[in-house]
């Protein structure tokens, strides 16, 4: 399995109109062909009255589980243009639906191509996309007077101060990259003078935000 991809981070949205047809473009994060469907199935539900609910996905981290559909339109020129832009920006674990209104136009087999593709990629560009990578949250305990000391050294290490509380110490849940894990309990309790206890509560992806 993969330490990094790249997905979208939630959901978006976008439309446009070519030759009096409205194309309606969504995506989403998916981690499962079944919720690459769920999420089909529910833009189909919100469009009942659409000419044609055209998808592709990818819906796992290696790549493959991938899936498209033409949902009616002629062979080859919705579905697969759809999954190819997916792939071609490097995407995983998502999933994109593109909901075509008729307008009265015939577009041809070129025309549709790009069609779809130039709305899959318009809903793509918009989202957010992010770098999903394996991180660690780990429960760091330390006493009321290195309270300044810890928060100075988590404002100056990538991670991510999930929670803090305040009771009879102080516990603070992070989020650290599992490729700093080692460096950072290490760094962290050599600023501290050993006054820290650290714990690993869990491991799973955790999108951070691209740089562009």
């Amino acid at each position: 399995m993969p330490e990094i991809i790249r997905s979208v981070h939630g959901r978006c949205a976008s439309e446009k109109t070519i030759e009096k047809s409205r194309f309606l473009s969504y995506c989403a994060h998916v981690t499962s062909e079944e919720e690459a469907r769920a999420f089909i199935a529910e833009i189909r539900g919100m469009h009942p009255t659409a000419t044609h609910n055209c998808y592709g996905f990818v819906a796992d981290k290696t790549g493959a589980m991938q899936r498209f559909s033409d949902d009616g339109e002629p062979q080859g020129t919705a579905g697969m243009p759809i999954l190819d832009v997916i792939k071609n920006k490097g995407l995983f674990e998502t999933a994109v639906v593109v909901t075509r209104y008729f307008g009265g136009i015939k577009l041809g087999a070129g025309g549709l191509v790009r069609a779809y593709t130039s709305a899959c990629a318009e809903v793509l560009d918009k989202a957010q996309i992010c770098l999903w990578q394996t991180c660690v949250e780990l429960s760091v305990c330390v006493d009321y007077p290195q309270i300044d000391a810890a928060l100075k050294f988590f404002n100056e290490h990538d991670c991510i101060v999930k929670t803090s509380d305040y009771s009879d110490k102080v516990y603070y849940t992070l989020l650290v990259k599992k490729t700093d894990e080692t460096g950072f309990i290490s760094a962290l309790t050599d600023y501290l003078l050993g006054k820290v206890t650290c714990q690993k509560i869990d491991e799973y992806f955790y999108p951070f935000l691209e740089e562009k």
